[in-house]
């Protein structure tokens, strides 16, 4: 059994050695002189999302504790991206992958976790993903994987070349080389946390500053630390956003909590197609929407400093909706308003 371990430690290993780094992307906008602004585009990993990281650290804890061994089923509840970069990692590993995920789940996300040989368990009720993933484990004496209690504590935090890490090496040359403030959405929390605690253990000034879509209660817990707090609407920004208060979330790394209407999440990645020519998915809009916020407030201020969030993954997964006009109107609603701002920054 130890050999098996073995071997998958190091077939994990020598992938992530023939990887390269994300790119970080400077946006250049005239409005905010003196306040840089990066974007880590984490859609250059090879499974396409931020969930890449993710994903090979849920393998590497699940292998070094004990509980993936050979043959051993891998159940995930997720949106999607975390899926697709698991079943990456299991088919490379010769394990069996089940994705538990809510049925209205982009079909491009679908048909990337069976082209890496996973098997979709499609769910109505959003908020069923995580019984119905234990129901299976059991079913198929399979390890549930449950990325939204470890996805906190899978990553070493300290360095090991997490997203942290990498932000801070590669501003090292910018002129405000220490940003002002990072600034993510949560779907676990675990990004948030990592690059929380990062910021701490090296004893940065950064804010760590987390975007929440609607319909997710990640913002009032922040207010209020009530974890009984429940939503039966499901966030509609896929990969950020819950409707209950998930373990990996782990409010006290965080400075600040930003609330960003779906509307303007949408408006602000049409606003980066059309003027970088980056297509994003709707979580890397309600970043980008957070960033300016604080642009605007740094502005007011006369600061000047750098800002950076994270392109978590490509549009190219959602042209049947984000960028799609019709399905927009009639599940987010009209964006002209957000998007008039938006323009007016040039």
């Amino acid at each position: 059994m130890r050999c098996w371990v073995n071997k998958a430690i190091e077939t994990i290993m020598a992938d992530y050695q023939r990887s390269a780094d994300t790119h970080l992307i400077k946006l250049d906008i005239p409005l905010f002189k003196g306040i840089d602004i990066y974007l880590k585009d984490e859609s250059a990993h090879l499974t396409g999302s931020l969930k890449h990281r993710l994903a090979r650290s849920l393998f590497l804890y699940g292998l070094c504790n004990g509980k993936i061994i050979e043959g051993t089923t891998i159940i995930e509840a997720s949106s999607g991206s975390t899926a697709i970069s698991e079943a990456y990692f299991a088919q490379i590993l010769g394990l069996p992958f089940i994705a538990v995920i809510p049925s209205t789940t982009s079909s491009r996300k679908i048909t990337q976790i069976k082209a890496y040989g996973g098997k979709c368990h499609l769910v109505d009720a959003h908020n069923d993903i995580n019984s119905e993933s234990v129901k299976l484990a059991e079913l198929h004496q399979g390890y549930f994987m449950d990325q939204f209690t470890y996805a906190e504590r899978a990553t070493d935090w300290r360095g090991n070349n997490n997203i942290a890490e990498s932000i801070f090496q590669q501003m090292t040359l910018e002129k405000h080389s220490i940003p002002t403030a990072i600034v993510m959405g949560a779907g676990t929390g675990g990004t948030s946390a990592t690059i929380g605690r990062y910021i701490r253990f090296k004893q940065h000034p950064s804010r760590v500053v987390v975007v929440d879509p609607d319909n997710s209660v990640f913002y009032s817990y922040y207010k209020n630390r009530d974890l009984s707090l429940n939503s039966n609407v499901a966030s509609r920004i896929e990969g950020i956003g819950r409707p209950r208060v998930e373990a990996s979330f782990q409010a006290d790394v965080i400075d600040e909590m930003l609330q960003i209407p779906d509307e303007a999440s949408i408006a602000a990645i049409y606003w980066l197609y059309a003027h970088t020519g980056l297509k994003a998915g709707a979580s890397t809009g309600t970043n980008l929407w957070g960033v300016l916020q604080l642009a605007k407030e740094m502005q007011k201020k006369n600061e000047k400093g750098s800002i950076v969030t994270l392109l978590c993954d490509s549009g190219e997964r959602y042209q049947e909706t984000y960028y799609n006009g019709l399905w927009v109107k009639e599940n987010i609603g009209c964006i002209q308003k957000h998007k008039d701002y938006l323009n007016s920054l040039y």
